[in-house]
């Protein structure tokens, strides 16, 4: 659980920073972004978690496989 706990916020915060980079946050703060926002808060949470989730995972198979 610890394997998993740790790899899910590295993804997650990998995640975050990707979005930053890209200009997400900006459009998210602002309201820049076409879509509603509280569509645009949900989107932006469900990948950042989706991120943590796939890290998370693969963490827990390769501590399996080893």
């Amino acid at each position: 659980m610890k394997t998993f706990l740790w790899w899910f916020l590295a993804g997650a915060t990998m995640t975050l920073a990707v979005l930053m980079i890209q200009g997400g946050v900006h459009d998210l703060l602002y309201q820049t972004h076409p879509t509603g926002s509280a569509n645009a808060v949900l989107t932006f949470t469900m990948t950042i978690l989706g991120g943590g989730m796939l890290a998370g995972c693969v963490a827990l198979i390769m501590s399996r496989l080893r």
